[in-house]
């Protein structure tokens, strides 16, 4: 597949270049006497054949990482004496960073920390979320925990278990989480900064690491005008810098539009200048590991089975307007055309010509 670069493009209209020669070339048949003697153009034949035409759209996108988040300290004040590097990737149950070596470790759910887990509290969406994770550490072998919303002895007995894993003695395992102990996000973290120089203050509230989940998708910007095109599931396929293509999915399609800045060189006018954002996620080759890299997305957009095809260099302009092709026998036959496919150069013929005919194009 060619990777093109530019934005949102609808390949109909791309035929604007084989009809420039397909003109050239007809124009040989009304020479005027004070024209000089021209070349020939060299033309070949191509059969009329009845197939399925795949119309399909062009996306230029960044792949990049998804997510952002934002890590705030919700424990008492102290200094940071320990945060990672940028690019670590911190999973369920590892530590995002220390204050006054005390360690704040991530669980992953959407709901946030908002009060201390432990036994007698009321129930609520956030016991569920620890209880899952409890379970997922393996921090249950007896499978005594219901994951529910109600913090259990079972639950308790976890956390004991997990406070035994940091290495607590018995005697300092008490079954209980405070809130500036854990913090939840959707997504294990990957570090793109510490907001705070190991050894500064860290007061409450503050941010102390911002970050991304480590799941790469293309993000492209689509015309509203086009964005009904596109669908949540559509596969499509993904060619990146140096590599292979690479298959892909419609993960999402944005709901708010943004228009150019004003003194953007993509600057239009009207509704039609307003983008949304589209998310596709995709399988990457191992060991590509560019970030904000530019790739190209060719998105499928409809199909149409069964119709008759001919090579879009085959179409010539008529006079007055419209279109015509020259049979192989030399006869210029008034068509009416469809549905354009730049991807194999074919074009839907709705009238004019019928399966088996042989149509005059430019030679390669």
């Amino acid at each position: 597949m060619s990777r093109r670069r530019g934005a949102v493009t609808v390949l109909a209209i791309a035929v604007t270049a084989p009809l420039v020669a397909g003109v050239a070339y007809a124009a040989r048949d009304k020479p005027r006497a004070s024209d000089p003697p021209s070349a020939e153009v060299a033309t070949g034949t191509a059969t009329v054949s009845r197939g399925t035409l795949t119309q399909s759209a062009q996306l230029s996108g960044t792949l990049q990482y998804t997510g952002s988040y934002a890590v705030d300290h919700l424990g008492e004040p102290g200094v940071l004496t320990a945060a990672p590097a940028a690019g670590t990737v911190i999973g369920r149950g590892g530590v995002l960073y220390r204050v006054s070596d005390i360690p704040v470790r991530l669980l992953l759910g959407a709901v946030p920390v908002y009060r201390d887990f432990g036994y007698g509290m009321t129930d609520g969406p956030d016991v569920r979320q620890l209880e899952t994770n409890l379970v997922a550490l393996g921090l249950d072998p007896h499978h005594r925990i219901t994951v529910d919303r109600h913090f259990s002895a079972a639950t308790a007995a976890a956390i004991r278990r997990w406070e035994a894993s940091w290495g607590r003695p018995s005697y300092q395992r008490t079954g209980r989480l405070t809130q500036g102990q854990v913090v939840f996000l959707p997504s294990p973290l990957r570090v793109t900064a510490a907001q705070t120089r190991i050894g500064g203050a860290v007061a409450p509230g503050a941010t102390v690491l911002t970050g991304t989940s480590p799941n790469r998708a293309v993000v492209a910007q689509v015309d509203t005008s086009q964005a009904g095109s596109l669908h949540a599931g559509d596969r499509v396929e993904v060619a990146l810098p140096d590599s292979d293509p690479v298959p892909g999915r419609v993960a999402t399609i944005g709901q708010v539009a943004t228009a150019p800045a004003a003194d953007s060189p993509d600057q239009q006018s009207g509704p039609d200048a307003a983008t949304i954002p589209v998310t596709i996620t995709l399988s990457l080759p191992h060991g590509f590991t560019l970030d904000q890299a530019p790739v190209t997305v060719d998105v499928t957009t409809g199909t149409h089975a069964n119709v008759l095809l001919a090579p879009i260099a085959a179409l010539l302009a008529r006079p007055g307007g419209g279109y015509q092709v020259r049979l192989a026998g030399g006869g210029l036959v008034p068509v009416q055309p469809g549905k354009f496919d730049q991807n194999t150069g074919q074009v839907e013929i709705v009238s004019g010509l019928t399966e088996g005919q042989s149509v005059e194009v430019p030679a390669a």
